[in-house]
């Protein structure tokens, strides 16, 4: 059990009834609480939605705050302060006036920070400070003015090899505030890319994916992400760019496993964070596996930091891998299904 949920489990006098837990770690904390205590988490990660749902606790995966009613909530502090400004502004809309709220979180996270975002809702008091970690409590005496999903997002503009982009990231979203480099290094190659069937793996904020809808209308671009946010955030860009629905489908994964298959192509600024920390699995079997969804002579493009051994795994799984550049601390790698003569 994470030292977050320990710090819960110390203050469980604290808790009573009905309880949304918010970003829940993905341990065993719902069954350690009392038993007249009846918890159900809300997620946007799809990993840590399939975790709770094999526990068989009640969970909600998606930008929204669930239906039901709420006697409390805990929400486990999230990496970005944006998105910890939004979860807060839905679960005090949901509690209302009087509503309890815990806040909890490590220190290396940003929990200090964080508690100072709950004080222009009401009286906050620090319940634990142990395990690195704080506990807060926050009871509601004022409550915000609504404000929809798509009010949250960060609107910028890029210019692309084709044309503008009205780019909207939701809050936590990757490259929220503008253009990344690794993206920006990407653009002018994608253009290579063959049409048809294409998986933008890790969509974001659905530059990668609108750029190809954009460049071909006969595309059909299948946005894979596993995040919520990401995902409702690439929709929106579509959106706002008027391109097609009909040549979108957004799907929650867990990783390249769950992508279609007969695709005429991958491309990917892969994703290497999960939280607050380093992840590169779901990158590294992108390398490894991508190959299986991947048509006859089917692609894969990636962009990725230099320093990381990429290109080796490619090769190992396709037989092959071409830098088309190298520059500004990122690679972009191609790799085809088509054997060489």
């Amino acid at each position: 059990m994470v030292p977050q949920s320990e710090v819960v489990i110390r203050q469980h006098n604290f808790l009573k009834g009905r309880i949304l837990l918010v970003n829940a770690p993905t341990d065993d904390l719902s069954t350690q609480l009392d038993k007249n205590i009846q918890t159900s988490v809300w997620t946007w990660n799809y990993n840590d939605f399939l975790f709770f749902q094999n526990q068989n606790i009640p969970v909600h995966f998606g930008t929204d705050i669930p239906q039901a009613e709420y006697d409390q909530v805990i929400v486990f502090v999230p990496k970005a302060k944006e998105l910890l400004n939004y979860l807060l502004h839905c679960v005090i809309l949901k509690l209302g006036l009087g509503g309890s709220i815990f806040l909890v979180g490590e220190k290396k996270g940003g929990v200090e920070r964080a508690a100072k975002q709950l004080v222009p809702f009401g009286k906050c008091v620090k319940l634990d400070s142990a395990r690195h970690c704080q506990m807060w409590q926050l009871i509601i005496d004022q409550t915000p003015t609504p404000r929809a999903l798509e009010n949250w997002a960060q609107q910028y503009t890029i210019q692309t090899p084709n044309g503008e982009l009205q780019i909207y990231a939701l809050p936590g979203v990757f490259s929220q505030n503008k253009l990344d480099i690794g993206t920006a290094v990407f653009l002018p190659y994608l253009n290579r890319v063959s049409s048809g069937k294409i998986a933008d793996f890790g969509c974001g904020a659905g530059i990668i994916s609108a750029y190809l809808a954009k460049l071909n209308p006969k595309n059909r671009i299948f946005a894979l992400d596993v995040d919520a946010f990401a995902l409702a955030s690439t929709r929106l860009t579509f959106e706002k760019n008027n391109l097609s629905p009909e040549q979108l489908e957004i799907k929650a994964v867990t990783g390249i496993e769950d992508a279609p298959l007969f695709l005429h192509a991958i491309v990917s600024n892969p994703p290497f964070h999960q939280g607050i920390y380093t992840d590169y699995n779901a990158s590294e079997n992108l390398c490894k596996t991508s190959r299986r969804h991947l048509k006859s002579g089917g692609e894969l493009w990636i962009v990725a930091n230099r320093f990381l051994n990429y290109p080796t795994l490619i090769e190992q799984n396709f037989g092959q891998c071409e830098t088309l550049t190298d520059q500004q601390g990122f690679k972009v790698l191609f790799a085809s299904t088509q054997k060489k003569s």
